[in-house]
């Protein structure tokens, strides 16, 4: 029912663009990306001075936003949870990513490790299958002058 929303990856996280230029460049008014600030849709930075800056990130999810409400008819909480669940499976997926590669590192070590070690290291007894009720008495040898 809902697309994937797409955020480019090249999009810059510098947050460098004032609110009216970050605003034409989404199509929408000024106080609109207020409302959606307010509202958690979309994180400003701040100036020094206290005004709002965004990142072409930021921009890109506002097309996002703006797209999912009026050709979609997604409500702005229901926006907002499709943001936070889309944000949730990135961040899940690369953590999958980054334990899938610990893993193969742990592999590897393990398949070096494996090969260097000898058939019996690590052993202090080897069993022996033949197993001899013999007993054996041992005696010193007497030495020439007793």
């Amino acid at each position: 029912m809902y697309e994937e929303i797409h955020i480019s990856t090249e999009a810059s996280d510098a947050k460098v663009l004032i609110i009216s230029v970050a605003a034409r460049l989404a199509g929408m008014h000024p106080q609109t990306l207020r409302q959606y600030d307010r509202l958690g849709l979309v994180q400003a930075g701040r100036a020094g001075g206290g005004g709002r800056r965004y990142s072409e990130r930021d921009v890109a999810l506002l097309r996002e936003v703006q797209r999912l409400s009026q050709e979609d008819g997604v409500n702005l909480a229901g926006i907002k949870r499709i943001i936070g669940l889309e944000q949730l499976v990135g961040d899940l997926q690369h953590r999958i990513a980054e334990l899938e590669q610990e893993l193969e590192e742990a592999y590897t070590r393990m398949a070096r490790m494996e090969a260097m070690r000898s058939p019996y290291a690590g052993r202090d007894l080897v069993r022996q299958e033949n197993h001899s009720t013999a007993l054996v008495v041992w005696r010193p040898r007497r030495s020439p002058d007793r």
